[in-house]
This record gives C-alpha cells, sequence and structure tokens, in this order.
C-alpha cells in the first residue's frame, strides 16, 4: 500500500506535473474511490495512469482486507500476542531452568518445577507435546525448535539460566545438547536423562553434573515401595506437588556470615533461628553425614543441608543473603 501511494504521487507529478501535495491529494481520492473533484482535468495519459492505479489498489485492498480478515479469524494474531508476551516473559528471566524434551520425563519435570515455583523454560519440536500441557497451563513459557542449535538454546536464555534439563530419548542429541551448554554456560547445573548405561560416562565427560536413567530409578523405586513403604511415601510427598510447601535446602560455607564460619552446627542453627532443621552434613569430598552432631564443625567446603516450610527456609535464605 505503501509503495502504491509513492507510485500515485510519483506518476501525477511525473504526467500531469501536479504540485505534490495536489498529487497526493489525487492518490489518496483515488485509492480509496472517494471520488472527489479532480484538481483539473486529466490528459488521456493521466487518465489510463489513473485506471490503472484503481484497479491496481483496489485490488491489494481487497486482498489485505481478506488477509486481515483470515488473520484475526483463524487466531493468528491472538496467537502472535501470546507469542510475544511470552518472548517478553522470557527475556526478564534469570535463574530458571531449561528443559529440553518435553516427553514423559520432561512434563514432570516442569510439574514438579512448576509446584515448587521454579521458573523454567521448555524447548520441543512436537506440537503434540506442547499443546497437551498447555490445556493444563496455558502460560507456559516455550520455544518450539531443535536443543541441539545454540541458538535455540540462546534464545531460551542460557546464559542467564541456573540449570539445563536433557529429557531427549535419543542419548546422542542429550550428549550433543550438554556439550554445548557447557560450552555457552560453564556455571549451570546440568542434569541429562540416559537410556544405556555406556552414556553415563559420555555424558559426564561432556560436562553433565548428574546422569538419570528412568527405568533403573523406576525398578529401585518400585523395590523399595516393598521393603520401605512408608519412608518412600514420605519422600514422593517432599518432592511432589502435595509437598510444594516443604523445602530441602543447602546452606554453603560461603554463604555463611564470617561471625558463625568454623563453628559448632549447634551456634550455626541457633543464630537467627528460622525454624529450620538439619537433616545431614556435606564435607569437602562430597561424602553425607546424616543427622549429624551438634558439634560437627562446618568448614570450608561443606555444606548444611536443612529442611523446613517454604517460609523458613526463605528466611533463612534472607538471613545468609542468597536471595
Amino acid at each position: 500500500m505503501f509503495l502504491i501511494v509513492v507510485a500515485g504521487v510519483a506518476g501525477f507529478m511525473v504526467i500531469e506535473h501536479y504540485r505534490f501535495l495536489d498529487a497526493l491529494y489525487m492518490t489518496v481520492i483515488t485509492i480509496t474511490t472517494i471520488g472527489y473533484t479532480e484538481v483539473r482535468p486529466l490528459s488521456d495519459a493521466g487518465r489510463v495512469f489513473d485506471i490503472i492505479l484503481i484497479i491496481t489498489s483496489f485490488s491489494l485492498f481487497t486482498y489485505a482486507l481478506a488477509s486481515l480478515t483470515q488473520f484475526i479469524a483463524s487466531g493468528e494474531m491472538a496467537l502472535y500476542f501470546k507469542n510475544k508476551k511470552i518472548m517478553n516473559e522470557m527475556d526478564r528471566l534469570h535463574g530458571h531452568v531449561i528443559i529440553c524434551g518435553f516427553g514423559r520425563n520432561g512434563k514432570q519435570a516442569a510439574k514438579t518445577l512448576r509446584a515448587h515455583k521454579v521458573p523454567f523454560v521448555i524447548i520441543d519440536q512436537n506440537d503434540e507435546n506442547l499443546e497437551a500441557y498447555m490445556q493444563e497451563d496455558a502460560m507456559l513459557l516455550y520455544i518450539k525448535g531443535d536443543a541441539t542449535d545454540d541458538a535455540v538454546l540462546r534464545h531460551a536464555g542460557i546464559e542467564r539460566a541456573s540449570s539445563l534439563v536433557c529429557a531427549l530419548p535419543a542419548d546422542a542429541a542429550n550428549v550433543f545438547i550438554v556439550l554445548s551448554a557447557r560450552s555457552l554456560n560453564s556455571r549451570m547445573r546440568i542434569i541429562s536423562r540416559a537410556s544405556a548405561a555406556t552414556s553415563i560416562a559420555k555424558l559426564k565427560k561432556a560436562g553433565a553434573d548428574h546422569v538419570i536413567m528412568p527405568d533403573k530409578i523406576g525398578g529401585t523405586h518400585m523395590a523399595t515401595l516393598i521393603s520401605k513403604p512408608d519412608v518412600v511415601e514420605f519422600i514422593d510427598y517432599l518432592s511432589g506437588e502435595e509437598g510444594a510447601g516443604i523445602n530441602i535446602e543447602s546452606v554453603s560455607y560461603d554463604m555463611l556470615p564470617d561471625s558463625i564460619r568454623d563453628k559448632p552446627l549447634q551456634v550455626i542453627m541457633d543464630w537467627k533461628k528460622t525454624g529450620v532443621n538439619c537433616i545431614g552434613v556435606k564435607d569437602k569430598g562430597g561424602k553425607f553425614l546424616i543427622n549429624p552432631p551438634y558439634d560437627t564443625i562446618i568448614q570450608d567446603g561443606m555444606k548444611v543441608i536443612v529442611l523446613g516450610t517454604r517460609t523458613q527456609i526463605s528466611n533463612m535464605k534472607n538471613n545468609v543473603g542468597d536471595e
């Protein structure tokens, strides 16, 4: 439409030698088919040009109106504004989780993160996977694309993300994603799924912090439900949606104020009490001490594992300055 206006103005100025304003006036009344009085009678060449301009502009205007009507009727305009809103929200994310692959494992991870109010972004190529979940959560933040593509990972804000979950069924694709993600963000935590035991070493060598085998965990879980049903049910409660109000958090030595560093665990737990309970300590070597004695000295490289409600954990994190 803009080009037609430009062509109309130029044509009237060249053929009829109109002033710019007169040419613009003639172009507008011609395109809109209003039919006001002409500036002055047109020459034969001017009339031919005017006929061509009328037919061209009317045809284009009709096509544009039909396209716009179809765009609105088909819901594409609503989808456009929805996607625009999602992209704006995605640009504001920081410290979020990226889930690559939205099959059964990816959806379960998303549900648990949603229950614990952890922001996340989905990357998947399958429309069916996304649409099924969006019936439950219409504001799902997602990118339809290939997670092995660095541009897609950047679009998901991988430089600002805290963690990445690789839940694709193919181990080779997960290895490729882990390699790309680790090169783009060396600080993030990467958890990957593995179907074959032989893939575990490859994924860790590629940069994965943790490798999960769903089949193995499922079998172990079922067997443990037979031997220790109450314990497993309690752990499921803590990690599932029903236990969203209960959190387990680790507090590292570096997060502690100088005044309570290298002090017994009793001193740390008594400092600005928030009601959390210590359920374990992780030493420098990565070993866990469950239900540690309160005279345990918390030294550099150690972490204190605490259990509490969401409010208690939040207050504790505010006290140590980790918001």
